[in-house]
């Protein structure tokens, strides 16, 4: 009988175009939560955060979706696990909690609700960096000056691997 562990969970919340180095990290970032075994939670709302859904499930990982919308999606969802929650806006405040740590990609207005929540809730945060957008300048210019949570940057999947590893989301490796 096997017993029941709950699986490290993060979040991956903002923005970024296809075709950019941005957006290409994202879908990166999406496989390797998935290969170590790290549920990925996203709204899978703007393209970055999509991808790394899609790249996720590729990958076989799990990914649960938590909605704006009161409505199902599509059948075509990138998403193993959907919550509707119909709050709007709100709903920033649910992805904010549901990870042990939030990864940021660039983002916009709600990247940056998101980010203040979770840092108000001491979820980690890993913004991207070297690829423009509002995660670049995280560390430099954290929400307020309580320092509630870590601030991990990373500029690519080794350095990401490294920064889950740091937080102990990572299980070590035995081989």
């Amino acid at each position: 009988m096997t017993t029941g562990i709950r699986r490290p969970q993060v979040c991956v919340l903002g923005s970024a175009e296809p075709g950019s180095r941005a957006y290409d990290l994202a879908g990166d970032a999406g496989q390797l939560l998935a290969r170590l075994g790290i549920t990925v939670v996203s709204g899978c709302g703007s393209p970055a955060t999509r991808i790394a859904a899609q790249r996720a499930q590729a990958a076989g990982g799990l990914v649960a979706s938590i909605i704006t919308d009161a409505d199902m999606p599509p059948p075509d969802w990138p998403a193993t696990i959907v919550i509707p929650c119909g709050m709007g806006d709100a709903r920033n405040l649910i992805m904010a909690l549901a990870g042990d740590a939030c990864i940021v990609i660039g983002g916009r207005a709600g990247t940056i609700s998101e980010v203040c929540l979770a840092w108000l809730h001491r979820r980690p945060l890993l913004p991207l960096a070297g690829c423009g957008g509002w995660s670049d300048g995280l560390l430099q210019n954290p929400p307020d000056e309580r320092q509630n949570s870590p601030i991990l940057p990373w500029g690519s999947v080794k350095a990401l691997e490294h920064q889950l590893s740091a937080l102990g989301l990572v299980k070590p490796d035995k081989g």
